[in-house]
């Protein structure tokens, strides 16, 4: 865990996260790792699901350590007036709200946009759902999973006249969080310009957070009626950047797009005949010859240990890199050197997480602790800044409310 204590850039920011899963929670552990006091509003006895989910250690997931870090937990039960009534008073309390339950259920509990903004003008609310507040599928559910097929990157990613691929992650979640993040910055330099400023309401659709990483899949269909396909491990349009396999049964991606680069991997393959081919002269060219191209290009790197490779291609000075999983990060001394690891403490045990970027060089990020049992810091919030008494609190417990 990290012992600095140099000031954070939202110091003094306070964050109520009303939600679970990934997206909202996402957007809480960003704001939380650089200052902002997050407080994660959960169900009594339950918690967020992920605390359950994929590989535990003593009956909690290991995930949790690192998407919840920074974060004060509190419970209270939002089936009932007065969980309903502490929430509240959080947000009246707060300089900004996530929440990504589906659109019309924080209204429906009294703690929707209009009602707390009413009693607390400057509070930014963050919202996150599938398809967003507005609009004819504003009710569906909206998991990452379908939001990431209807923002049109399934159906780029994968390989032709095959089954769309998922990548292991949900992608669609964090980006939507990633999202939300940039807008409540957004929303606080806004308010900070002008005393007259008020917060302002966030909405972010999660199917609309990957079709912002289109590219220019939109403007090349309405300007020239093409629609871009799944290409497999290439980049449409672009040659030569593929994923090549060596001896040693790995793989090495080579990016030699440049019409300068391939001519150095040309000369590093011993060919200079296709340095030299008018026909692979420039990028549209090498389209054309796609498939040819790195035919040959593999041919060759066959000959070679991914190692072997690579010290070759970086001696060409030719774009190339490894593809590493996660144990291979761990042992890369790059990784190491950027201080991309954190280590926490969890029951007694060390445990790494990772670090979050950007990198500040005057008000860093840093985790303070990992991620906390259910209702850890109900006594530190409720008699701290709800000013409850020991009997309040008490009763509460009782009832199953907190």
């Amino acid at each position: 865990m990290s012992k600095q204590h140099s000031p954070r850039p939202l110091d003094g920011i306070r964050v109520i996260e009303v939600g679970q899963l990934l997206a909202g929670p996402f957007t809480g552990h960003l704001l939380g790792y650089f200052g902002a006091e997050v407080i994660k509003v959960e169900t009594p006895g339950e918690g967020d699901p992920i605390r359950k989910w994929r590989i535990l250690r003593d009956g909690t997931a290991l995930w949790w350590s690192s998407l919840a870090r920074n974060k004060k937990c509190v419970t209270a039960n939002l089936r009932t007036d007065e969980g309903r009534d502490i929430v509240r008073q959080l947000i009246e309390k707060a300089d900004v709200v996530i929440e990504n339950f589906r659109p019309g259920t924080m209204e429906k509990w009294g703690l929707g946009p209009d009602e707390m903004r009413a009693k607390n003008p400057g509070l930014i609310y963050a919202r996150i759902s599938g398809y967003g507040q507005t609009g004819p599928y504003a009710t569906k559910p909206g998991f990452a999973s379908v939001c990431e097929g209807f923002g049109g990157f399934r159906y780029v990613n994968g390989f032709p006249d095959e089954a769309p691929v998922r990548p292991n992650l949900s992608i669609g979640d964090t980006l939507a969080g990633m999202h939300s993040f940039m807008g409540i910055l957004m929303a606080i330099i806004h308010r900070q310009k002008d005393a007259g400023n008020r917060g302002q309401v966030i909405d972010t659709a999660l199917y609309e957070a990957v079709f912002n990483l289109l590219e220019g899949v939109v403007p090349e269909y309405d300007g020239a009626g093409v629609v871009r396909e799944p290409s497999g491990s290439t980049l449409t349009g672009i040659v030569p950047t593929n994923t090549y396999r060596c001896s040693d049964g790995k793989y090495v991606i080579i990016g030699a797009n440049g019409d300068s680069i391939f001519k150095r991997l040309a000369h590093a393959m011993d060919r200079p005949d296709l340095a030299e081919d008018p026909r692979l002269e420039d990028n549209a060219g090498r389209v054309e010859h796609e498939k040819e191209l790195d035919e040959i290009i593999e041919a060759w790197t066959k000959t070679f240990t991914s190692d072997e490779l690579i010290e070759t291609l970086e001696e060409a000075r030719v774009p190339c890199g490894p593809i590493y999983s996660v144990a291979d990060m761990l042992e890369d001394p790059h990784y190491q050197a950027r201080g991309m690891f954190e280590e926490v403490d969890v029951a007694g045990e060390p445990l790494k997480i990772p670090a979050i970027i950007p990198r500040m060089s005057d008000t860093p990020g840093r985790t303070d602790w990992p991620g906390a049992e259910v209702g850890a810091h109900n006594q530190e919030i409720y008699a701290g800044l709800l000013e409850m008494s020991p009997e309040q609190l008490s009763k509460l417990a009782d009832e199953g409310i907190i």
